[in-house]
Formats: C-alpha cells, sequence, structure tokens
C-alpha cells in the first residue's frame, strides 16, 4: 500500500471517529436520541439513555481519532498497523452486537446501519497488510512490518 492510500484510510476513519466521538462525548443526551442523523435515530430504539455508556463510546471514537491521525503522520506503516487494529478490534464486536439486533430497524436503516458501521472494518483492515519493501542490498522484494520510526 502506497503512503498516500495509507493516510487517506487513516484520515477517512479519524474523521468518523471524530464524528462518533464528539458528538457522544459532548453531546449525550442529542447522540443518544438522534444518531446517526435528521432522518433516523438508531441508538434511542436500542434502550434507554445511559450517559455515562455514550460519553465512554464518545470518548472512545475519539482515541481512536486521535491514533489515526497519529498514525497518519508517519512513513512507515507500523503506526497504521497498529492503529489499523484498534479499528478492527473495535468494529468487530461493535458491527456483530449490531447484526444480532436489527429487528426495530425500517429496512432502509438495516442497510444504512450495517454499511456505517462495517465501513471502519473495511478502512482498517488493508492497514493490516504487511508493506512490501525492497532490499536494498539484494533488490528483492519481501514482506515484513518496519520498525516505528517517523
Amino acid at each position: 500500500m502506497t503512503l498516500t492510500a495509507r493516510r487517506v484510510l487513516l484520515g477517512v476513519l479519524a474523521f468518523l471517529g471524530l464524528y462518533v466521538g464528539v458528538w457522544a462525548a459532548f453531546f449525550p443526551a442529542s447522540f443518544h436520541q438522534s444518531f446517526p442523523g435528521p432522518f433516523s435515530a438508531w441508538i434511542a430504539l436500542d434502550g434507554p439513555f445511559d450517559e455515562h455508556l455514550v460519553r465512554d463510546v464518545g470518548t472512545l471514537n475519539l482515541a481512536l481519532a486521535a491514533a489515526s491521525a497519529l498514525a497518519a503522520r508517519y512513513r512507515r506503516p507500523g503506526p497504521a498497523t497498529v492503529a489499523g487494529l484498534a479499528w478492527v478490534v473495535y468494529s468487530v464486536p461493535h458491527l456483530a452486537y449490531h447484526l444480532g439486533h436489527l429487528g426495530h430497524l425500517g429496512t432502509v436503516d438495516v442497510v444504512a446501519q450495517v454499511v456505517s458501521l462495517s465501513s471502519t472494518l473495511v478502512l482498517a483492515l488493508p492497514l493490516l497488510v504487511p508493506a512490501r519493501t525492497t532490499d536494498r542490498t539484494t533488490d528483492r522484494t519481501t514482506d515484513r512490518t518496519e520498525e516505528v520510526t517517523p
């Protein structure tokens, strides 16, 4: 993967983390009542408001956004791999939970929720692919993970 592609993936992940994170961490009641936006409300349909839980989800997303933004500054793939792994660890159980709880949603919301929750996983998985590097002493291309340096 090129440096530019890696940075684009990390930038999109950072944006998604900021969108959810700022809203949930700083405006938890609004997040609960109206996430993902003006045309639907997914969270409120799933249970009563819990400010602590919503703020925790918000700060978790802010942490993922910060890690993604910082990883994008590095030329080597190591930090991006770590950020990608963190997104995968978060996204898989989050997606799994929601796939099992779609019954209260209409068709449009089911599709929108599955696509939106899958997006972080789809964006993060390529960051886990080992970087292809060229061995300068032999001009051979090998698969290996580089050490973390800016």
